[in-house]
């Protein structure tokens, strides 16, 4: 799995410059943002092919220094929260376990991450100021109908990562 990150992560977690992306398939790709919400800083993950996004609310600095797993935790729970296909999840997760940070992933992508902030700022009432992770925001922000890089037209980012998660279950035979 490829984490892209933005050039604020990259600054603020004082990583020097990344390779670029290698992962061909989007369906393994993530563009990582550090945003504001409510004046904490908060990793915003966006699926690259799906525009599903992740949010996890105020970071400790060891949060931040251990990302990966951090990710990795957090991208579990929202899986689950989200009520995909347990045995899809299942399998995404155990076929990405090795994590390599990037350059973000394009500019096409980028802009969708931009989008996801949008939504997450817009729907910031749904945020629970008491915990890391956000079922309840991710819920609305992956509920809206939106375009994405990997499917044509407007759906759900949720309906449309629980698609990819499927379709990689059928290619790889499980």
């Amino acid at each position: 799995m490829e984490l892209g990150l933005t050039l604020p992560l990259q600054r603020h977690l004082k990583r020097g410059p990344l390779p670029g992306g290698r992962e061909p398939d989007g369906s393994f790709r993530w563009d990582l943002h550090i945003i504001p919400l409510r004046g904490r800083p908060s990793l915003l993950a966006v699926h690259c092919r799906s525009r599903y996004a992740l949010v996890l609310f105020d970071l400790s600095r060891r949060a931040w220094e251990r990302l990966e797993d951090t990710f990795r935790d957090g991208l579990g729970r929202s899986l689950a929260a989200a009520e995909l296909p347990p045995e899809a999840v299942a399998d995404y997760l155990r076929r990405s376990e090795a994590v390599r940070m990037t350059k973000t992933h394009g500019r096409r992508e980028v802009a969708f991450l931009n989008r996801a902030w949008d939504d997450v700022a817009a729907l910031d009432y749904a945020l629970d100021p008491t915990a890391r992770e956000q079922p309840l925001l991710e819920h609305a922000v992956n509920g809206k109908p939106s375009r994405c890089v990997g499917y044509e037209g407007l759906a759900p980012a949720a309906e449309r990562l629980g698609l990819c998660l499927l379709e990689e279950v059928r290619r790889c035979g499980l």
